[in-house]
């Protein structure tokens, strides 16, 4: 027999869902504000309204957990300079053809008759890149480490293999230095942090634990599921009632302090971390990833002439202080109005994993 669904959880789940609400609020005996750091999260806590089970003292913030909306407008404005030179064949995700830069965005430069083309996969590059020898193929690509591996394949392919006429132009994001930058701010008042358990599958978690210890908060590895976020949340609040500023691990299904080891290795054979300009929140020190020396053959971002930086934040914008916990999307005098998915004028509504284009697709109409 079927079980009723709500909000495209089943009954079963529901009743769960009841419990481990309960659990949280028998546990808390201070007002506490938890932050979490991953599109997917605050996706999965808005389709299922996951705050109707939470008490009113519990107050869950969103950080800047979107590697693509963390990207400056003028990494766009680059790719869409390169994506016009004539020998170039112009790879990237669909989702990144449709971000703007200062002017345009890549689906514009598509129609004027350039080549640019959406691609599923990095590998997928090499072989475009040998089918035309006579043409330079640049991957555009943005992520964290998920996105990192794939490219760090394509790149040490590419050098085994010999060819010579593959770039890559990435600005991939490294999560625990942005997450140390939120937690330093002076006027930060987040207690304790959930982040994403599919990096922690990658990466592992050991890189949390002294920033836990610095800065006095509680980090949980979560996983995607709305259980499974609920219990993220019981762990923090549990951590916060005892004093502890340590790493849980809420994902042990598939997630583990050292993680991944031999993509671990992968990544840090062509790639090294950097600091990274973080939209909306500024330069993060160690906040990015980018190709060691030895790989910058294939480092799109050496290979062809810079652009001057050029920011362009709609006026009033506040993805920034959405970002470091201090407002909501619905607080924002832009947001549904002259900032909304197909026009948006700051990091949190570019991507669609951002924080408030998520806020618009599944609050803006209730």
């Amino acid at each position: 027999m079927f079980g009723l669904k709500l909000n495209g959880t089943d009954h079963s789940d529901e009743q769960q869902l009841a419990r481990l609400a309960r659990k949280i609020a028998a546990s808390m005996t201070h007002s506490w504000q938890i932050m979490e750091v991953s599109g997917e999260l605050t996706s999965t806590m808005l389709r299922h309204d996951l705050f109707r089970y939470l008490p009113p003292d519990l107050k869950i913030v969103h950080g800047p957990g979107c590697a693509v909306a963390s990207v400056p407008v003028h990494i766009f404005d680059r790719a869409i300079s390169i994506a016009q030179e004539p020998d170039v064949i112009f790879c990237a995700t669909a989702e990144l053809l449709r971000i703007p830069g200062s002017t345009k965005d890549l689906l514009e430069v598509k129609a004027q008759g350039f080549d640019v083309r959406v691609v599923y996969s990095s590998i997928e590059c090499i072989g475009i890149a040998r089918s035309n020898p006579d043409k330079k193929v640049v991957l555009f690509n943005v992520g964290f480490e998920s996105s990192v591996q794939m490219d760090a394949l394509a790149v040490w392919q590419a050098r085994r293999l010999g060819v010579s006429n593959f770039y890559l132009l990435s600005d991939h994001a490294n999560l625990p230095p942005v997450v140390s930058r939120v937690l330093a701010d002076r006027d930060s008042q987040v207690n304790a942090v959930l982040v994403p358990g599919q990096l922690a599958c990658i990466s592992g978690f050991e890189d949390y634990e002294p920033i836990a210890e610095t800065m006095h908060r509680p980090i949980v590895v979560t996983g995607f599921e709305p259980t499974d976020i609920l219990e993220g949340i019981l762990k923090a609040v549990n951590l916060l009632e005892y004093g502890k500023a340590t790493v849980e691990n809420q994902y042990k299904r598939a997630a583990n302090r050292q993680g991944n080891l031999e993509v671990r290795a992968l990544i840090s054979e062509v790639f090294e971390v950097c600091q990274r300009q973080w939209r909306g929140l500024g330069v993060v020190q160690a906040g990015g990833y980018a190709l060691r020396p030895e790989f910058s053959a294939f480092d799109a971002h050496q290979v062809f002439a810079p652009l001057g930086a050029c920011e362009v934040e709609g006026t009033g914008c506040i993805s920034s202080e959405i970002w470091l916990g201090m407002k909501s999307p619905l607080q924002c005098p832009l947001f549904g109005k002259t900032c909304k998915p197909d026009s948006p004028q700051g990091a949190t509504m570019v991507s669609t994993a951002g924080t408030c284009a998520a806020y618009f697709k599944h609050q803006f109409k209730k």
